[in-house]
């Protein structure tokens, strides 16, 4: 659990997969809004009634159904409201009459809380992260010194590598990352622990990041920080300082 001064981030590791829910509680008018609900709706309900909120939003970081798979019982819930990216309403073609759809950039208001969209495509097209401040939910697009794979339908790994430059480049070192799975050695992480030790982000080029990701990667998991000691020309991995 995670406070700021206007919101607490509540996680629920919940699944066969590994998947954290994430149920974001603004403390002014005590609405939450839950983060990819799935395998266990009255574990998130229970997260709500023990501080006493009320759900009005789901946050959907794609449409995957491990991400997804809990929403039609929460809506049945709860009076919320459904948000997911534009770009993923068109590849997932469902719900596309319920959801308030969104542009990257947009932000969603809940209560005093500010929740910014990013649109970091990749593991599929809509894929989105969330940010809060320095705190930012990442879904399957970055991983506790891992990334989300890319050759599912809708997957694009020269999207992914352009995604998590992005990320690098715009998040301070001290952001807290939230992803989307506990894959890794810890289940948050930093900005600046991951630019040290996540393999997928030592990449100078999209083709060597797309040569490792797609037929070179075979790390086991809890995944565990690696170094870039060198500059390899042909695979395009170094050290990005």
């Amino acid at each position: 659990m995670a406070d700021s001064q206007t919101y607490t981030i509540h996680a629920l590791e919940l699944g066969r997969m590994g998947n954290f829910i994430y149920v974001i509680h603004d403390h002014v008018s005590d609405r939450a809004a839950v983060v990819d609900p799935a395998w266990d709706v009255p574990a998130i309900l229970a997260v709500a009634k023990r501080s006493g909120l009320r759900i009005t939003d789901i946050l959907l970081t794609h449409s995957h159904f491990d991400h997804i798979n809990g929403v039609e019982v929460l809506l049945n819930h709860s009076d919320a409201q459904l948000h997911l990216l534009r770009a993923e309403a068109a590849f997932w073609d469902r719900y596309t009459d319920l959801p308030t759809l969104h542009d990257g950039g947009d932000c969603i208001r809940l209560g005093e809380t500010a929740i910014e969209i990013l649109h970091t495509p990749g593991h599929t097209p809509g894929s989105a992260c969330y940010r809060l401040g320095d705190q930012v939910l990442t879904g399957d697009t970055l991983f506790v010194f891992g990334c989300g794979r890319c050759d599912l339908r809708g997957g694009d790994p020269e999207l992914m590598y352009q995604s998590l430059q992005h990320l690098s480049e715009r998040l301070p070192d001290h952001t807290i990352i939230y992803p989307g799975h506990n894959y890794g050695i810890t289940p948050t992480t930093t900005m600046a622990e991951q630019l040290a030790g996540n393999p997928f982000l030592h990449f100078a080029n999209a083709s060597g990041f797309v040569e490792y990701r797609t037929h070179l990667h075979d790390r086991e998991e809890p995944y565990r920080p690696e170094q870039a000691a060198f500059t390899h020309a042909s695979s395009g991995l170094g050290s990005r300082n």
